[in-house]
């Protein structure tokens, strides 16, 4: 499978948001990684097309996303940066209706909570109310909704936002154990997110692609005394390098 994106911009109002952004995607896990306002967000709309391009294109094995319609539609699994659940709902309530929202023909609805429940860790909790919910469990079950029709491409815009360094982690695992035969796409400005899991890191800023590679190779690409005597050369000394700030601010 290959999710190949072509010289793709987009403005909001005289705001260039993305700017002439190209690459290529197959299955792996690749953390996009910047500063909040980098693009991120407004890349991974592109992708799923709830935002409308201005220029370039989104091609799926060699045809556009626009010309598959539903069929593109069906291989997507999106995770929102932010999502409010219906808190009078129960957990398995709530994976009905959004499989219904997905268009899962009834009869399979129950199989695919039943599959995506143990996947997430959420089991245990599947009678409980959202309102009941932790942190951790909340953005667990929004990684659920994600996966019902078992998606090839997963999209995660800031899945960890929010919790706590034990559950990020654990967090973090869940996709971890996902990436199998799907394109992974997970967005975020925390460093730690993805270092762990990632096959490929893209590094964006003010709408840009500044660099791409493996960790270990932008870890290379760091030029010799590029970094203070006490700076260990990792991936959060990479962003520092590349992009400026805080990488976990």
């Amino acid at each position: 499978m290959e999710l190949t994106i072509q010289n793709v911009s987009k403005k909001y109002g005289s705001k260039v948001a993305l700017k002439d952004f190209s690459y290529t995607f197959h299955e792996g896990i690749y953390g996009i990684l910047g500063a909040n306002g980098a693009g991120k967000s407004t890349l991974l709309g592109l992708i799923t097309d709830n935002i409308k391009r201005d220029e370039g294109r989104i091609l799926l094995n060699g045809t556009d996303i626009l010309q598959q319609g539903k069929a593109f539609r069906r291989l997507l699994g999106f995770m929102p940066q932010q999502q409010g659940l219906y808190e009078g709902m129960t957990v398995t309530a709530f994976l009905a209706y959004m499989a219904r929202l997905k268009e899962i023909p009834g009869g399979r609805v129950c199989a695919e909570i039943d599959r995506v429940l143990p996947l997430t860790n959420l089991s245990d909790a599947a009678h409980k109310k959202c309102y009941a919910l932790s942190g951790g469990m909340r953005q667990r079950l929004l990684l659920a909704q994600a996966l019902l029709g078992d998606p090839k491409i997963l999209i995660l815009d800031e899945p960890t936002a929010g919790l706590d360094p034990r559950e990020r982690g654990r967090l973090r695992d869940h996709i971890a154990q996902l990436a199998q035969d799907r394109i992974v796409l997970l967005a975020t400005h925390i460093v730690s997110d993805i270092e762990a899991i990632a096959d490929d890191v893209l590094l964006m800023r003010e709408g840009s692609l500044i660099r791409s590679g493996s960790p270990s190779e932008l870890v290379e690409s760091l030029p010799p005394g590029s970094l203070p005597p006490d700076q260990r050369p990792d991936l959060e000394a990479v962003y520092l390098y590349y992009l400026g700030g805080d990488p976990n601010g």
